[in-house]
């Protein structure tokens, strides 16, 4: 493996600058169903890693990727980092990853942020990290092919999404639990 990089992109403008320097952009979540970023990312020959907003069913990211396919991207990864439940919650529906399967490729569980409780914690998102190795687990077991995770030496001074990082001392016994559960069911 060579070192990867990968950057998130907002603005459709972006695309071309930011893909002279990176391997992957990927597309937010609140963006993923925006045309116009969607034609402007895949044209630039990177590989693509389209969050699922958490507005949108799994059902929904067929329309997400055929945009993507049609543009031309050479490679697409659909990531799910949870739907809206009720108020201040995520969940991730494990049926999910079979579902965003059949638009023919690969499905990521971003762990970290599935965990988030939006506007929780006074204004900004407060998170449940206790529960990113049961999620990521579990999204292995159901046929995810991948795993994001936010990891920091000491995420209560992470500038965002503290609640839900991974703390960087913990992440080899996770990553080798993750390794595990990949290599029974597959």
């Amino acid at each position: 493996f060579g070192f990867k990089t990968i950057t998130d992109i907002h603005l459709p403008e972006q695309c071309e600058t930011v893909g002279a320097v990176v391997d992957a952009m990927q597309i937010p979540a609140f963006l993923c169903r925006q045309t116009d970023l969607l034609v402007a990312a895949a044209k630039t020959g990177c590989a693509i890693n389209v969050k699922k907003g958490q507005f949108l069913s799994p059902y929904e990211m067929e329309f997400v990727t055929n945009k993507l396919d049609e543009a031309g991207a050479r490679e697409i990864w659909q990531t799910d980092r949870g739907t809206t439940f009720g108020y201040q919650n995520l969940v991730v529906d494990m049926r999910s990853f079979s579902i965003m399967a059949d638009n023919g490729h690969p499905t990521v569980i971003d762990a970290t942020h599935s965990v988030q409780l939006p506007g929780a914690a006074g204004g900004v998102s407060g998170g449940q990290r206790e529960f990113v190795p049961t999620l990521a687990r579990a999204a292995l077991a159901a046929g995810a092919n991948g795993v994001f995770l936010e990891t920091h030496p000491d995420p209560s001074q992470a500038i965002s999404d503290a609640a839900s990082q991974i703390p960087l001392e913990e992440l080899p016994e996770l990553v080798e639990s993750l390794l595990r559960v990949w290599k029974a069911v597959r």
